[in-house]
């Protein structure tokens, strides 16, 4: 694996991988690796011939009491397990490298930003947009590889991509869960040994609504009220939402018979965690 800084020379060996007939897969992340990204550069490592990983803690989609400065950083961990999982280059800039001192342009997809996650997190989907859209333009790829337990973020990137006439196709892997059902997250080691028993109340709380979809229930005025009470029984969680909305628009929707994403998220102390699901 090739560990590349330098976003004109990776631009500069992608156009060289497609010159020579090879396809360029991409698999953005912010480092503290684990299992669930791993799932993503597996699913890139079988479908494409070239694969690239960034590592790059952004920034700009963090607000300013958020967790920017603590966020794990673990690059030599991570550099080895992308070795051994086969990746062919690693994208690891600077904030400098990935915003000079002069920029001032910025990419928001209106509307849908503004949902889930970009109303309890202002200006975060600007900034996840606008580094994704940076990515796309400097490593080129065919393919780019995004987890199902960031589906708020798969939805706005999704629509960016339509919007801007992007030649990448967006492939979704299922979220990667412990075997107690907690969806992998690299904020997990944030929690304490009581804190990450209490973080499963996510998971329960999408177990009920998907018991009762199942079963036949199909209001969300009922299916959210359930799991609201599901979360209410664990005190040490603080909900920030429950929602039910069209995975493709993230808008509210009021039955689940055409199908939905199941959204949650909460906060365990400190540590703000998202799960969800989709009802087919």
């Amino acid at each position: 694996m090739r560990t590349i800084s330098s976003a004109v020379e990776m631009t500069a060996l992608a156009k060289e991988a497609k010159r020579s007939g090879k396809s360029v897969g991409f698999v953005p992340t912010m480092g503290a690796l684990h299992a669930g990204h791993l799932s993503l550069v597996s699913a890139g490592r079988a479908r494409t011939d070239i694969l690239v990983t960034s590592i790059f803690v952004n920034p700009t989609q963090f607000g300013p009491k958020e967790d920017f400065s603590k966020y794990p950083r673990t690059l030599e961990k991570d550099s080895e397990l992308l070795v051994d999982a086969g990746v062919d280059y690693l994208f690891y800039p600077t904030v400098e490298e990935m915003y000079p001192k002069d920029a001032s342009t910025w990419v928001a997809v209106e509307g849908i930003s503004e949902r889930l996650d970009g109303k309890s997190r202002p200006g975060h989907f600007r900034g996840v947009t606008t580094v994704v859209s940076k990515l796309f333009n400097i490593v080129l790829p065919d393919l780019a590889f995004f987890g199902q337990k960031d589906a708020a973020q798969v939805a706005v990137i999704r629509k960016m991509v339509r919007d801007l006439n992007f030649d990448v196709h967006i492939f979704v892997c299922p979220t990667v869960r412990e075997s107690d059902g907690l969806a992998m997250s690299s904020r997990n080691v944030y929690l304490s040994p009581e804190q990450r028993k209490q973080a499963l109340v996510l998971y329960r709380s999408l177990m009920r609504v998907r018991l009762l979809a199942d079963k036949g229930e199909s209001d969300v005025a009922k299916l959210i009220a359930e799991a609201k009470q599901v979360i209410a029984e664990e005190p040490g969680v603080r909900l920030d939402y429950f929602e039910i909305v069209s995975s493709d628009t993230l808008q509210a929707v009021r039955d689940t018979s055409k199908g939905a994403l199941v959204a949650v998220a909460a906060y365990v102390g400190q540590t703000r965690l998202i799960d969800n699901l989709l009802l087919l």
